[in-house]
């Protein structure tokens, strides 16, 4: 008899433990959810709880099944008698994510948060706070203004748009003339990006406040650009020509409308993954108008890991690295330490060229982070601070 009690207070104290932790023996979600930063103004949802976890809620009371489809992981919502479902997902990593709804099969945006363009349509996103997000919060500092520019390109025949960020000093002191970073966003996100997601427009107002990095413009254009097709051949692929857009169309406009300092030394480029190609080959190819360029999470080899063969790459331009070296005044790369396959890879095989070749580079890891926009803010963050110095 005194061995079942024994054996029954054990049985109940594994049941109280295991119902402390949550069900499944899962840990208990923390009741401490707050609106996200990034939701449809007067919403409370969607939500972020300290653990990092995401909560949703909908109405769609003719729904069957509703999800919640964040870091292409799938969640399942509970439906209440109201018709309301709710549910959350499990921990995510800080900084910003894109996510969807699925609603009986159908992928929709979530109606309680801004939409951001990413993956090639306007979607739903969400900021998970991080630690570090002092370096690119709205503070009470000077702020610079965010100029929407329209353009027509006879390259592509067709209108443009690029966002001018205009340090906070540029409306009153009239005389003043700026150096300029062009900024390149990556795959399948357009010339909102770096404004929106990657807060450009406030780690500048932030590092020039600090007097951390010299005031200058910032230029976000859209990194797609294609020559119209000449002839009606819907199977070939249309021509590419940002690089082109970029030094016979942006920058004569840009030194035209803006008061910048229109020579190579107080002009620089870089982007982030396709960007960062982008960014890295019209540099090289144009090192009469660009004395500095970065790549974040990205090279000109990608895809490719192996060791690159510096006599055919991109046309023999890093043969001669004591010559190409002078020229450089910075050349400046960064990586997350989570990044998938083959970011490392590619930026590892690139890094090792550099090397043997006897170019100079700088070189930035974001701790905890992979193919995501905290490692981009915190590249710029970087990045800026080096700039036309």
């Amino acid at each position: 008899m005194k061995k079942y009690f024994f054996l029954s207070s054990i049985l109940l104290c594994m049941l109280f433990i295991s119902l402390s932790l949550g069900y499944a023996g899962q840990p208990a979600v923390k009741e401490d959810f707050r609106p996200a930063s990034t939701n449809q103004p007067g919403r409370d949802y969607p939500m972020v709880n300290s653990e990092g976890r995401v909560r949703v809620q909908i109405k769609a009371p003719e729904a069957q099944r509703v999800q919640l489809d964040i870091s292409a992981v799938k969640y399942d919502l509970v439906k209440d008698t109201a018709g309301i479902w709710t549910g959350e997902s499990a921990p995510q990593d800080e900084g910003f994510h894109y996510y969807q709804l699925w609603i009986d099969g159908a992928a929709v945006p979530d109606p309680g948060s801004m939409f951001f363009y990413g993956a090639g349509r306007w979607g739903s996103g969400i900021e998970v706070p991080a630690h570090d997000q002092d370096f690119y919060a709205l503070k009470n500092v000077p702020h610079g203004f965010l100029n929407e520019k329209l353009y027509f390109s006879k390259i592509t025949q067709s209108w443009r748009r690029c966002f001018v960020y205009t340090p906070p000093d540029y409306e009153t002191n009239s005389k003043s003339r700026y150096p300029v970073l062009y900024l390149l966003h990556g795959s399948f996100e357009d010339e909102t990006g770096w404004s929106n997601q990657g807060k450009a427009n406030l780690i500048l107002d932030n590092l020039i406040a600090d007097k951390k990095a010299v005031p200058m413009i910032i230029v976000m254009d859209n990194g797609y650009a294609f020559k119209p097709k000449t002839e009606p051949d819907h199977d070939s692929p249309p021509l590419f020509a940002f690089e082109e857009v970029m030094v016979k169309e942006i920058i004569p406009m840009i030194d035209g409308s803006f008061r910048t300092i229109a020579d190579r030394e107080h002009r620089a480029i870089a982007g982030l993954s396709m960007g960062a190609n982008q960014a890295i080959r019209i540099a090289i190819n144009n090192l009469d108008l660009f004395s500095s360029f970065g790549g974040f999470s990205g090279t000109p080899n990608y895809p490719g890991t192996d060791k690159i063969d510096r006599d055919k790459f991109m046309n023999g331009a890093f043969m001669d690295g004591k010559t190409l070296d002078r020229k450089i005044k910075l050349l400046w790369l960064s990586l997350g330490t989570k990044e998938p396959h083959p970011f490392p890879g590619s930026v590892g095989a690139f890094r090792s060229m550099l090397e043997e070749t006897g170019i100079k580079y700088g070189y930035y890891e974001s701790p905890g982070t992979a193919h995501e926009w905290l490692t981009w803010r915190r590249s710029l963050y970087q990045f800026a601070q080096l700039l036309f110095k």
